[in-house]
């Protein structure tokens, strides 16, 4: 008798929630960090109010780690955790490549970019319907999952190790990649935050649709033949 294949497979549920959880921790100890300097600069260099772009308002204790503001404490959070971060998205992509599940279930096909078939996934978001027929995601959700996983997770690591004054002094280029360190700081920040409102929203639409389900499956893996 043919075992049915899982919806979610082993590693995707393990890089889940180590995701979540490194993520979690990555931002609240950088809002700890960004209330060491509170303004957002373009280029290599940047100190002056008029300098800035942006200024940033003074986070809580309750939304930082640690609780309290120590700049030494919560970069040695982040660095723990960046590692951790890095080293199991790493994992992650190289396995998802090796059992399919990138080709599967997140790569898109021409069909998919018809105005036609993208209007029709937008409605059927609208009315919480996640389901698509002959396939584990919808365009929409494999549009997201991608753009987070091959390019904002990584762009987070990439502008993290430019922002490094070691990795800065010995590969100089990544700053350079950016335009500077202050810059990939501003890139780094804006991303951050770009991954927070996709948690939010990913949250939201969980607890909207079976989120038992939804959760239950994250946890045991469910059954392919579930999504229908």
């Amino acid at each position: 008798m043919t075992r049915p294949r899982k919806r979610h497979q082993l590693s995707t549920r393990i890089w889940h929630w180590i995701n979540a959880f490194s993520v979690a921790v990555l931002f609240m100890s950088g809002l700890n960090i960004s209330n060491a300097h509170r303004r957002l600069y373009w280029g290599e260099w940047g100190f002056e109010p008029e300098q800035a772009w942006a200024f940033i308002p003074r986070f809580p204790g309750w939304a930082t780690i640690p609780g309290y503001y120590s700049l030494a404490i919560a970069r040695e959070w982040h660095v723990l955790f960046a590692w951790i971060f890095s080293v199991t998205l790493l994992l992650f992509l190289i396995v998802g490549v090796l059992n399919g599940h990138f080709r599967r279930d997140i790569v898109t096909h021409g069909k998919d970019w018809r105005p036609g078939a993208i209007w029709a996934d937008v409605r059927a978001h609208l009315r919480l319907q996640f389901d698509h027929a002959g396939a584990k995601y919808n365009f929409l959700q494999k549009l997201a999952y991608g753009l987070v996983m091959f390019i904002l997770l990584p762009l987070m690591i990439v502008t993290g190790m430019a922002m490094s004054p070691g990795m800065d002094a010995a590969w100089s280029f990544l700053s350079e990649m950016f335009g500077g360190r202050q810059s990939a700081r501003s890139i780094h920040f804006i991303i951050a935050w770009t991954l927070f409102g996709f948690f939010v929203v990913h949250v939201i639409l969980v607890l909207l649709n079976k989120p038992a389900k939804n959760v239950g499956e994250m946890i045991t893996g469910g059954t392919a033949d579930e999504a229908a």
